[in-house]
Formats: structure tokens, sequence, C-alpha cells
């Protein structure tokens, strides 16, 4: 008698897909709209305070995410407040409007930053120095545990150059300084880069590695990146390589999540050392498909299922959104990970949601089956 083969766990799955080898069933996450969760909640479908990675099943952890506010003595000062938003400055120097009742993204106000003396002056002598306060030990540790009793992957999820850069001078002086003055971006790609290698090394040191890297970088807008190609080549790809190359040293995968239109920079981003684009985004023109056929063979994929056609509920829809994006990769021989396009809103029916989870990462048995 012809013996089954045991199934694979969470993680060995996960790290199969980064690794573009062969999986029973497609890994599989994503993230819930707070409003989305409270419709869940109020359902009765999800309990408060229940661990959604284990009641969707998903197949990693996340953690680790560090502090990189520039002044952690600052005490935020709120400078206006309405029935509606609230105006403060926070510790990056930033005056930023935030909504009370909704969750959006901040109105950007004003930067006390916004060309080289400020930054050389209030914000990098305070991020060349070890701070063990920025360091989450016990969300970190609490995560990795929960992980390894689970059989999940468990990846170490932070911030990147990019990122760390525009909360202190928005994107607005920081593109400007790409053009104008790039030494300047560079010098803060790298400083910010070091800072979290330097911050890495003792979390890594004192409660051990994770099982991937995934570096959060919103590189683009819809239809376009925020910078060229040359400009990443020149200004970005430096900080990026340094901290994929620190990852590869440790035996660590490296995924790079951006939202918006970021194919123009896949290219840099490849040679950087990254392993896997996450997001994808598809109303801002990203395609999976497309860039798998360039680079299929040296990057995994996790995303691109667009979320306003799972928002649709409708199963057919879904189905061939699924077949349409995943199958191209998965004949190809490439890696994926089963993820929407963005995040999980409040139009998601919870029974929508867990028909895509599951019918979703069972496309790599119809697939056996049909051959």
């Amino acid at each position: 008698m012809k013996r089954t083969a045991s199934p694979m766990t969470h993680k060995e799955r996960f790290l199969n897909a980064l690794n573009r080898r062969p999986v029973d069933r497609l890994p599989y996450c994503d993230s819930l709209w707070g409003d989305t969760m409270r419709k869940y909640q109020e359902q009765g479908h999800i309990r408060k305070d229940e661990d959604l990675i284990k009641h969707f099943d998903m197949s990693y952890y996340g953690g680790g995410w560090l502090n990189s506010v520039a002044d952690l003595d600052f005490k935020p000062v709120t400078i206006e407040e309405t029935e509606e938003t609230i105006l403060t400055l926070d510790g990056n120097g930033a005056k930023l409007r935030h909504w009370k009742h909704k969750s959006g993204t901040p109105e950007h106000v004003d930067f006390t930053v916004k060309e080289r003396p400020g930054w050389e002056e209030t914000i990098k002598p305070r991020l060349v120095k070890l701070d063990r306060r920025r360091i989450p030990f016990d969300g970190y540790r609490d995560a990795k545990k929960l992980a390894a009793d689970s059989n999940r992957c468990f990846c170490w999820a932070g911030v990147a150059p990019f990122e760390q850069m525009h909360p202190i001078c928005g994107h607005e002086y920081m593109l400007m300084g790409m053009a104008l003055d790039p030494d300047w971006v560079k010098d803060m790609v790298m400083t910010y880069a070091r800072f979290t290698i330097m911050h890495l090394e003792t979390l890594f040191a004192e409660q051990g590695q994770p099982d991937a890297m995934f570096f959060y970088e919103d590189m683009g807008f819809k239809e376009k990146p925020f910078m060229s190609p040359a400009m990443y080549d020149d200004i970005m790809l430096p900080g990026h390589k340094l901290l994929f190359d620190w990852s590869h040293a440790r035996g660590l995968k490296v995924i790079v999540h951006s939202c918006g239109f970021v194919e123009p920079l896949v290219p840099g981003l490849v040679r950087a050392g990254m392993d896997c684009l996450q997001a994808m985004e598809v109303k801002a023109g990203m395609d999976m498909p497309r860039i798998a056929k360039q680079f299929g063979d040296r990057i995994s994929f996790f995303g691109n299922i667009d979320i306003r056609i799972i928002a649709r509920n409708d199963r057919r829809e879904i189905d061939s959104e699924l077949n349409r994006k995943i199958l191209p990769v998965l004949k190809m021989g490439g890696g994926y990970i089963l993820h929407s396009d963005h995040s999980i809103p409040p139009d998601v029916e919870y029974d929508t949601l867990k028909y895509f989870f599951e019918h979703g990462s069972r496309i790599v048995e119809r697939m056996s089956a049909c051959r």
C-alpha cells in the first residue's frame, strides 16, 4: 500500500514558499482592519482578544518592531484639538493631524527637519547609540514562543530606511532631498540601516533569531513609485543591501512589503537581495503574473489578490482571481504565500474570508488532481 506523506507544518509551508520549493498547501495570512474585527466580534464569530492567527489557522507570527522615534523622552504635545481631529507634535519633531474616531493616514502639517542641518542637529545624534528602550524584548519573545508552540513560522517584522526617514521630514522634504541633496538622504538611509542592525543584533543575541525577516517599505503610490529606479539604486539600494546581506549572513530570507506601484523598483530590490515581494497592490497597478515572468526564478510572491474582488463576497469571482494570479506562478515553479493585496476591510463577510483562506490555500491540491 502506498504511504501517504504527512501534512507539512505551517512553518514548513511558509519557508518552502520563500525558498520556491514544493508545498502541500499554500501558506496564508492577512490582517484585519479594526472595524472588521469589531464587526466579526459583534456577529459572534470572534471572541474579544482572541488570537486571530489561531482562529483563522494562519501560517506565521510576526514581532520585534523597533521604536524608531528619534527622541524617546519627548512627551507628545497637543497643539490643537477639535471634535474630529487632534494635532500633535511628536518625538520626531513632526506636527501631525490625526482623526480621533476613525483610522487613516495622518495629515502632515509641518516638520522640524526640512533639510540636512535639521537632521544632523536634532535627529542623527539620537540614532547612533544602542538604546534598549527601542527593543520590544517581551513582545518578541512571546510571539516567537507562540509560533514555536504551534509549528508556525516566526518573522521579525519592522520598518526599513524609507519608512524610518519620512516620519521625521515628511515625504515631500525627503523626496526633494533625493533630488537636491542626495548625500543627505544617503546619510539618513545608512544611519537608519546601521541603527536597525545595531538593535537587532542585541535582540537576536538575547532572544534568539526569527525564521525570516519582514521589512516594511511603502515606496509607491498609484501607478508610480516615489522615486525613479536610478534614484533607488543610488540612494536606497545601499541601505537595503546592508540590511538584506546582514539577514542572509544569518540564514534568514528577506520579505519586503510595499504598498503602491513599485514594479520599476523590483530589479533594484532583487539586486539588493530581496527574496519575496509582499502586498503588490492591484489598484496601484501591480500585477504578479507580469512580474513573475521576469523574476519568478529569483523571488517568491506574497499577496496581489485584489481586495476589491474579495469584498464583493462572490465566490466565483474570488476563484477566478485566485486562478488568474496564482496558477501562473505555481506552474513556473515559483513560491507563493496567500494574502490579499492590502488588508481586510469590513465589507468582507466572515464566511467569505474563511472561504478565501481555505479554498485559496488548496489550489495546490486542485492543481495536482488535474495532472
